[in-house]
């Protein structure tokens, strides 16, 4: 069949093929230790469910406006005021089926065939697909590990030509889980500026950072930044509501109303009731949050430290997000190989690092069970001692 090149081109998200081969061979009766999915093993907090619960039986069952509930896009126009430092109007934010959507929807908004998109490695492997999607170059500028996997205002200029137009900045960051500091942002932005570029800013992790950091929001660095910027955000992560897909966007209004039409045209509005739900964890009590995020930062600390102590890998500390991204260099594997003969030989599945920019990593994902993490080590511990 003679298909569309870009979409033809798409290569399959790696992360839901492990996690789906480990969830198979779990239902086969397999014991599998699984560190693929970037999905919290906690429950949506209860207020959350009954929202939605209540607008259920309410009859808010019909289609909702394109671009989200007024009242939700109100809550988080009134969220990134006061947490971000972003002065956005309702009208600004665009709600979306996910903050992937969101982002899809801003990349096939933003880019003109050609235009280059400017990527740190490693990055979420849904990044350069995207762009490509959209017609789009991605353009990879590789953070070093002894700069905690992040990129210098030096390696954006250094990867910048006259066809770039945006630059995509994740922090925290999946898969490594650094954080960017005020510093660090600030400079990035300056650069950003300078050069006329956009800058898109996924923010979905913003409240897991751990060892007393910050994530900083780029947008809230100065009114010219602000201008270049679009934030994408969602609930999936901070809120355990992988499952009611929605995320949103917010950014310059003649963006946003181009998205909402590119939106009216293939999804239309996000599921109605479940944006009542996203009301309530907005405007709800955010103590579930804190406990959650303290349950993965005692995951986290106790995951690094069984890496760090195993021969063959080492690892950045990861700050945020909930992911570590050790280097397997020390092995002499392939992240492919080492991911493939792990599940086989162990039972432990972990996302390979080649889809990431990363061929010499593998990431693993904390936010499952301590004991979990405890037998998994184990396992991996036993794997590499006999390579």
């Amino acid at each position: 069949m003679d298909l569309n090149e870009r979409v033809a081109g798409i290569h399959s998200s790696l992360t839901l093929a492990v996690d789906a081969k480990a969830k198979a061979m779990a239902a086969a009766g397999e014991m599998i230790c699984g560190f693929g999915a970037g999905e919290p093993d906690f429950d949506t907090p209860e207020h959350i469910k009954e929202a939605a619960i209540k607008a259920l039986r309410e009859g808010k069952t019909k289609y909702a406006p394109n671009d989200g509930i007024m009242e939700l896009r109100v809550a988080i126009a009134e969220k990134l005021a006061a947490e971000n430092k972003l002065a956005y109007k309702p009208e600004q934010v665009l709600v979306s089926n996910g903050a992937k959507h969101s982002l899809f929807n801003v990349f096939m908004a933003l880019c003109r065939a050609g235009d280059e998109v400017v990527i740190p490695s490693p990055f979420w492997l849904s990044y350069p697909e995207m762009v490509r999607v959209a017609g789009g170059t991605p353009v990879f500028v590789k953070g070093s590990a002894g700069g905690g996997l992040k990129i210098t205002p030096a390696d954006l200029k250094a990867a910048l030509t006259p066809r770039s137009k945006a630059v995509v900045l994740n922090s925290p960051s999946n898969p490594t889980g650094a954080v960017y500091t005020h510093a660090e942002l600030t400079a990035l932005a300056e650069v950003a500026v300078e050069h006329g570029l956009y800058v898109v800013s996924d923010e979905i992790y913003e409240r897991m950072v751990y060892d007393g950091g910050e994530a900083v929001s780029v947008g809230s660095l100065g009114p010219d930044i602000f201008k270049r910027t679009i934030t994408v955000n969602g609930f999936s992560k901070p809120y355990a509501m992988t499952g009611w897909r929605l995320g949103y966007f917010a950014g310059p209004l003649e963006l946003v109303k181009a998205c909402s039409a590119l939106q009216s045209h293939s999804t239309s509005a996000p599921n109605t009731f479940a944006q009542y739900g996203a009301v309530a964890a907005l405007r709800g009590p955010q103590d579930c949050v804190a406990r959650m995020v303290k349950e993965f930062d005692g995951r986290r600390q106790y995951l690094h430290a069984r890496l760090t102590a195993m021969q063959g890998l080492t690892c950045v500390r990861p700050t945020g997000a909930f992911y570590a991204f050790p280097s397997i260099a020390g092995t002499g594997l392939a992240s492919l190989d080492f991911a493939a003969r792990l599940l086989e030989q162990e039972k432990v599945a972990v996302v390979p690092g080649l889809p990431f920019g990363a061929d010499d990593h593998v990431r693993l994902s904390y936010a499952c069970s301590l004991a979990n993490i405890e037998e998994g080590m184990n396992r991996l511990e036993r794997f590499l001692q006999r390579l």
